[in-house]
């Protein structure tokens, strides 16, 4: 019970921290569309920094299962690593768009 319990808490810290980044990361689009070019760094820096505590918490997971502690494999884990992923597909492409607000933003 108390394995299922850690395994649970990895798993919403997972989800917590990629809609963080998300959030982050479009938040950061939204201050580069009006030429916040500072909060726009600023915020791409806390999308970042939410996925490093999303792969903590995925490292947790991989590094039990490595151990040999099985897990079962639910919708919710599922869930949690797709919003991984596209936490970091999102943040990825936030800092395109943001170089692409710059480089208009100089041709002023």
């Amino acid at each position: 019970m108390e394995q299922e319990q850690e395994t649970l808490q990895a798993i919403m810290g997972l989800i917590i921290h990629a809609g963080n980044a998300k959030s982050e990361a479009m938040e950061a689009i939204q201050a580069a569309k009006t030429g916040d070019f500072f909060l726009a760094d600023s915020k791409v820096k806390l999308a970042e920094e939410a996925l490093v505590e999303a792969h903590h918490a995925q490292t947790g997971l991989l590094t039990k299962e490595a151990q040999g502690e099985t897990m079962q494999v639910t919708l919710l884990t599922v869930h949690s690593q797709d919003h991984l992923m596209t936490a970091i597909a999102f943040t990825d492409l936030t800092k395109e768009i943001i170089d692409l607000y710059k480089h208009v933003d100089n041709k002023k």
